[in-house]
Parts: structure tokens; sequence; C-alpha cells
């Protein structure tokens, strides 16, 4: 089955796969018009902040297989399109109880008033519906469509895990390549011994200079003990 796949790595959190993801469940599905409608158009992709300020991550649905959502609905507002392996929701029948957000792994579960919702002032669970449509007529999902750094992917599910690993594998070939990992006397460990020796030797010091200083404040003479810094000055 064909599946959308992330790559968190290429996210450069531009939220063009939000707008595309936005129109693409409006009634015009034209930018300039989808958001004067009532109800707004709402995004099912939600781009949040990564590990650090220059990191993002789009978030959506997996399409979980058992989908724990699914399971918990009391209306059987949620399905599962076998032809696609989609989790779909059926904004008619959903009472908005949240017991669907209460058990998403993933938090990708919101809930606004849908055109296609029972009233226009009632809020249901919308989620990524994995753009059913464009995939049924064997387009690409929104989101992965307009996605310029292939942060989110469109294809098989295995072939796309495979190529990850191809890439990831060569990542750190080319790491290892650039960062010798044995010192010139042969010792792969040498610098780390190194930095233990300097740590202890500065701790000395550090022990030396206090009992000096209490000698001195309390009046009396007191020879700092030798330091064995490797024949340097003493």
């Amino acid at each position: 089955m064909k599946t959308v796949f992330i790559n968190p790595e290429r996210c450069i959190g531009c939220l063009q796969c939000e707008l595309a993801c936005a129109v693409e469940h409006s009634e015009s599905k034209d930018e300039t018009l989808a958001f004067l409608e009532t109800p707004v158009p709402r995004k099912r992709v939600h781009v949040q902040g990564g590990p650090l300020p220059t990191f993002a991550f789009p978030n959506r649905c997996r399409h979980c297989d058992p989908a724990p959502c699914l399971q918990v609905c009391p209306t059987g507002a949620i399905s599962r399109d076998e032809e696609h392996a989609l989790v779909l929701i059926d904004a008619k029948k959903c009472i908005g109880c949240a017991m669907c957000a209460v058990v998403c792994p993933f938090d990708v579960v919101t809930f606004h008033p849908l055109a296609e919702g029972p009233a226009l002032h009632v809020n249901v669970a919308v989620k990524c519906d994995g753009c059913v449509e464009r995939v049924s007529r064997s387009d690409t999902p929104a989101c992965v469509e307009v996605c310029k750094v292939d942060a989110l992917v469109f294809g098989e599910l295995n072939d796309l895990v495979a190529a990850g690993r191809v890439r990831e594998t060569g990542a750190v070939l080319a790491a290892a390549g650039c960062s010798p990992t044995v010192t010139p006397d042969g010792d792969p460990l040498a610098l780390w011994h190194a930095w233990g020796s300097a740590e202890v030797a500065a701790a000395r010091a550090a022990s030396a200079r206090a009992q000096r200083a209490d000698g001195v404040s309390d009046g009396r003479t007191v020879t700092a003990p030798r330091v064995d810094n490797g024949g340097g000055p003493q």
C-alpha cells in the first residue's frame, strides 16, 4: 500500500503543506477563495516545533492498523478504507466526544465545524484522510505535491523505508571517511586518556592551591605538595 512517509530531518517549517491541505479540503479548491468560506476549511497536517529552533516536524495521521481511534469510536463514525488503507471519519456521525483524540498516540485529531458536518456550529473530529479523493484518481496527496524538500514523500512503504536506510547509511559512511577514528600513535583511546590525565592534574593543582590559601589565612607557612604535571614547570 502507498502511504505518506515523513523525513523530519528535511522539514524547514515553511507551512506549505498546511496551506495545501486546507485548500484541498475546501469547497472552492482555490487558495484565494477558500478562507472566505463558512466554515473555514481546516488543515489536517500540523507542522510542529522540533527539538532545536531550526527543526520542524510535519505531524499527520499514520492511519494505524489496528487504529485505536476506530476501536473506541462509540458511533461508528471512524472506519477504514481497505482499498487505500486509510482511516476515515464520517463527520455526520461524529458527536464530538473526543474519545479518538484521547487514544491517538500521535496527537493528530482536532475539533472544528465542517461544511460536511451535522451543522455549521457543531465541532466534529478532524484529521488527515490521506487525500483519499486524490489518491483514488492516482494523484499524490496535496501535502506531498507542494513539499519542495521531500520532507513528505508518497510511495510504497517498504520502498520508502529502504531508501531512507540507504540515505542514512551513506551519511554515516561519509562522516566516518572524514573523521579518523584512530590517532597517529595507534591508540584509539589516547585522547580520552589524555583528557583524564589533564582532569586529574587540574584537580590536584586546585587542592594544592586551597591548602596553601588555608596556611596563609592561619598565619602558618604550608609547603604545597609537589604536583606531577608531566615534566612541565612546577
